[in-house]
């Protein structure tokens, strides 16, 4: 039998909706399915005339779609913590379709990073980018610490196209899709690397030139494979290649995607 509830229907009294109602004898209830968790917020749009939807991603549970009740209201207890590139603990309420946010603590929100228009669109694409891959109820341990490295990498003010160079390059291994940038991904062979096909798979040798491969600049193949491996806190500038690292970086990422990555429109300029 459902469980029926009778309320008083007070209003103005100070006291929770639970407070004023009670169960009708002889019903039942199941247990409200409320658990804790961690998340970096994604990205969130309005929904309704207060609420928000804020889209995370958990560790142990991947992307989830929760709502937050009254957010944007100007005495929101929590609305300020639900920002983007926010690291937050929260107490959610499962429901049918979206998650409740009841509370939601701040853990990190990467202050620095906001001040930098530059850092801030990397910062936008590393969680778009996250947004697309990542999967419901499924853990993504290893995606939620390399987006938590690259959110702490641009608020320690380190150059923002580097990092995101860094971080996509690293984000195509954690996903299993990463290039071939120390042998010819068509022959294997490792001497004379000059050439990059999305296609192929990555880099290629002088001697592999399928259709559409294009030659690159003395040193960036080296660059590469340093940027898909490096500690993204420990990531130098390069103002020689950093801009074609991007390039074939970004290539390679929108060719797996099957979409152009629409937050780097600001670094592009």
């Amino acid at each position: 039998m459902p469980a029926t509830w009778i309320c008083s229907g007070s209003r103005g009294t100070g006291r929770s909706a639970t407070d004023r109602c009670h169960r009708a004898p002889g019903s039942t209830v199941a247990a409200m399915a409320i658990r804790h968790d961690s998340g970096i917020v994604l990205r969130s749009y309005s929904f309704g005339e207060a609420d928000k939807i804020v889209v995370l991603l958990s560790p142990l549970h991947g992307k989830l779609r929760t709502v937050a009740k009254g957010v944007r209201k100007t005495k929101s207890r929590f609305g300020g913590r639900l920002e983007s590139f926010m690291e937050v603990d929260v107490v959610l309420y499962e429901g049918r379709n979206l998650d409740l946010i009841t509370q939601a603590e701040m853990k990190s929100s990467f202050p620095s990073l906001r001040r930098d228009l530059e850092a801030v669109a990397a910062a936008s694409t590393m969680a778009e980018v996250v947004d697309a891959v990542a999967q419901e109820n499924e853990p993504s341990i290893a995606l939620y610490a390399l987006l938590r490295r690259g959110l702490a990498a641009l608020d320690a003010g380190l150059t923002s196209r580097d990092v995101l160079t860094a971080f996509l390059l690293q984000l195509l291994t954690v996903q299993g899709l990463a290039p071939a940038l120390t042998r010819c991904a068509s022959c294997g062979q490792t001497r004379s690397l000059d050439r990059f096909s999305v296609a192929a798979g990555g880099i290629l040798c002088g001697d592999c030139r399928p259709e559409g491969s294009v030659r690159l600049r003395p040193g960036l193949v080296d660059r590469l494979a340093d940027l898909a491996t490096l500690d993204l806190a420990m990531i130098e500038p390069d103002d020689d290649l950093g801009s074609d690292a991007m390039w074939v970086t970004r290539r390679f990422v929108e060719f797996h995607l099957e979409r152009r990555i629409v937050s780097l429109a600001v670094l592009d300029g």
